[in-house]
């Protein structure tokens, strides 16, 4: 199996009243649940929206990521698969799409040390 990464892009729900919010992360648990139950979740964490971006060789530091962009990562998972064919699959079983959510699926690169 390797490792893949799935970056959460926007999936707001801040909009949803707290019945249909709760509602939505039930479905992530569940998503969740299956996906150790299938010994294919390796680990992940959602991210809160406020952070500081650090660019250019001055290490300029400015606030953002803006909670506003809709292109905000909003979390991510680390996922075992045989293949990136495989690991889409799995990543379209994520409940945001139906927000507008995104999920970006990325190979681990494997370093030999």
């Amino acid at each position: 199996m390797e490792k893949y990464m799935f970056i959460f892009i926007g999936g707001d729900i801040s909009h949803l009243s707290p019945e249909a919010q709760q509602a939505h992360m039930g479905k992530w648990f569940e998503w969740v649940k299956k996906l150790q139950d299938q010994k294919r979740y390796a680990s992940g964490e959602a991210l809160l929206p406020e952070g500081k971006l650090i660019t250019g060789p001055k290490k300029t530091v400015t606030d953002g990521p803006f909670a506003e962009s809709k292109e905000v990562v909003g979390g991510y998972f680390v996922v075992l698969a045989k293949d990136m064919k495989e690991a889409v699959e799995m990543a379209k079983e994520c409940p945001d799409y139906v927000l507008g959510g995104v999920v970006e699926v990325r190979p681990v690169m494997k370093f030999d040390m």
